[in-house]
């Protein structure tokens, strides 16, 4: 199964932000989405989860474009982005089993993530009890409990631990190994091994600072 973007503009308040920008993804592999702040990373990974309307071009699937069957597409993926949805009353455990019973995942490999991202420790902590570190491991650990073919990644390194990064890089690495793709938005250098990178400041340097499109 393979996923690609042909042609993608993303127009935002009518600013012109990237154009005819082109991807294409296989099992096993991984893009880093690079470039300067405002050149559109977390805009094409949010297209890329259908969170974004495209403003032209297409994003699809080796069987349809991922608007024909928005629900076959979200089981696809999984994103995680910015905002950590941690639930502030439950427990370290609690948020992720209720995760893990939405991709009917048992709790005994609930048990073998939170090992995994550091947090059997605080398994019973509350969510308004983590830290910004805590909450974001919390959200990466769901990672480990996902089926997803495609994971999108906005800045996940943000607030971890030498300890957590190493984490997620093994679970990047067991992802790819099973044919799983990996996209992720950075604006830090990644050790993801042969992964590509995609400059979206190519598709914006051209454009004049002043360029609006209604």
């Amino acid at each position: 199964m393979q996923f690609f973007g042909s042609k993608l503009t993303c127009i935002r308040g009518n600013h012109l932000v990237f154009a005819d920008l082109d991807f294409c993804l296989g099992p096993g592999n991984s893009l880093m989405l690079v470039g300067h702040n405002g050149s559109g990373k977390t805009s094409l990974l949010r297209m890329m989860a259908g969170l974004t309307k495209i403003s032209s071009g297409r994003l699809e699937w080796d069987d349809g474009s991922i608007t024909e069957d928005p629900n076959r597409h979200r089981q696809r993926i999984n994103y995680i982005g910015h905002l950590d949805a941690v639930k502030s009353a439950l427990t370290v455990h609690e948020n992720l089993s209720s995760w893990a019973r939405l991709r009917g995942v048992t709790d005994k490999k609930v048990d073998q993530v939170l090992i995994l991202f550091g947090l059997d420790g605080i398994s019973d902590v509350p969510g308004r009890y983590l830290s910004a570190g805590q909450k974001h491991r919390l959200s990466l650990a769901r990672l480990g409990i996902s089926n997803a073919t495609l994971w999108l990644l906005d800045e996940p390194t943000v607030a971890l631990d030498r300890e957590s990064i190493d984490a997620l890089y093994r679970s990047i690495a067991d992802h790819r190994a099973s044919g799983g793709m990996i996209v992720v938005a950075t604006n830090v250098d990644l050790d993801i091994a042969y992964c590509r990178k995609l400059d979206i400041s190519k598709f914006t340097a051209n454009f004049p600072n002043d360029q609006t499109w209604g």
